[in-house]
């Protein structure tokens, strides 16, 4: 018998963040030993809890979550959204123009599958999210990375992006907050990159699911809200500001020139009627977590849990020699830089693996985030304060002695 192989649309399609360093601590767990995991933004494990007032929402509305709803989503939830939309001042958005999907992976997904033939690119940003990069590759695509300057807060690269424009370019990827370095696009930024997108024609993408997590008084502008002659999907969910990832809970909201952009909408509803609908029992989460107290607020603000991880991971980060990071703006992750030439770093996958192995901390390497260097990797500062700091006091002494073989 034949060997059966996978298809040949995997062929470009990587997801790293749950791959071979994922397993080799499975494995380790398996052996009794315990691993801090700094590597995935799931919050519950580390005691952050949704909101006691979704979970019985939920409860109580379980017995009407028997069949299946609309294929864009429950009218309640999308009615939240769009109110939601009206106070980020996205304008002119209406019920039809949501979609509710199983988180916003699945969203991702559809929207690219929806747009793109074979051989059509799309302006990723480089480090990226990497769903986004699979997702374009599963579409029969190919992704192209901006680079975003590290230097400059890693704020996008406006001249490399405009360089990496071709008559393929279809869309713009924006990634704000961002994941995996924690910048957050000022008003005057997003402008110049709706230009680009305006001269060229593009579709923009705004992934925004942790437009709640920001630090230092900073503020989140919707890239929707700055352009209305623009065709704009904002991506957004329950898995960060409401701390429920599993319930696998997000939505994608169309606005702009939808009247350019019929025939790709009704491609979009197609494949949203192709899946039924989304998960029935969490859409009920929506509207009380929209329209409830935003706890998330408290986590961030000074003093707050959140807060506190933020800044013990970005100080003890630099504290430690031949590493430095860049201070978060939002999100939950840190993307420190180390001294390449000082630790003889030419496989990032392969020191994380070292971290892993001789101090039993998960991370994952810079390069899963399509950064074309081994220089970099990402930590989550999900875990207490006291396990953040034990966990970087133990990096620094990884760091003091490395030196990859």
């Amino acid at each position: 018998m034949h060997e059966i192989l996978k298809s040949d649309k995997l062929a470009n399609v990587f997801y790293d963040l749950r791959g071979p360093v994922l397993q080799a601590a499975k494995r380790m767990e398996e052996e009794g030993h315990r691993i801090l995991k700094l590597n995935i933004g799931n919050p519950k494990p580390f005691g952050l809890d949704a909101p006691e007032e979704i979970i019985q929402d939920v409860i109580y509305n379980l017995p009407d979550s028997e069949g299946y709803s609309d294929s864009k989503g429950l009218f309640s939830a999308r009615k939240a959204i769009m109110q939601y939309a009206q106070q980020k001042n996205i304008a002119n958005v209406g019920i039809e123009d949501i979609i509710v999907g199983n988180g916003v992976s699945e969203l991702i997904v559809l929207s690219l599958q929806g747009l793109l033939n074979n051989g059509d690119e799309v302006l990723v940003p480089a480090p990226d999210y990497p769903l986004w990069t699979g997702a374009v590759a599963l579409s029969g695509g190919r992704a192209v990375h901006y680079i975003c300057d590290e230097g400059a807060g890693w704020m996008p690269d406006l001249d490399d992006m405009r360089a990496k424009i071709t008559p393929k370019t279809r869309a713009m990827v924006l990634i704000n907050p961002n994941n995996p370095t924690g910048a957050v696009y000022p008003k005057e930024v997003l402008l110049q990159m709706l230009e680009i997108a305006r001269q060229h024609n593009l579709i923009v993408f705004s992934d925004e699911i942790y437009d709640k997590i920001l630090f230092d008084e900073v503020e989140h502008v919707s890239t929707a809200s700055l352009a209305e002659d623009l065709l704009i999907i904002t991506f957004n969910g329950l898995s960060k500001n409401y701390r429920l990832a599993g319930f696998r809970s997000g939505w994608m909201i169309i606005s702009g020139a939808k009247h350019k952009a019929r025939d790709y909408i009704q491609g979009l509803e197609l494949l949203a009627s192709m899946r039924m609908c989304a998960n029935v029992p969490a859409m009920f989460a929506i509207q009380t977590a929209l329209g409830g107290y935003q706890s998330i607020n408290d986590l961030v603000a000074p003093g707050g849990r959140l807060r506190q991880q933020r800044d013990i991971a970005y100080e003890l980060l630099n504290q430690i020699p031949g590493v430095s990071c860049v201070k978060p703006q939002g999100a939950l992750y840190c993307f420190p830089k180390m001294d390449a030439k000082k630790f003889n770093i030419h496989n990032d996958e392969r020191m994380v693996l070292d971290l892993l192995e001789q101090q039993k901390i998960l991370v994952v390497h810079g390069t899963a985030f399509n950064w074309a260097q081994p220089d970099h990797f990402r930590v989550v500062f999900l875990p207490r304060p006291e396990d953040m700091t034990t966990a970087l006091t133990k990096m620094r002494t990884f760091f003091e002695q490395y030196q990859q073989l």
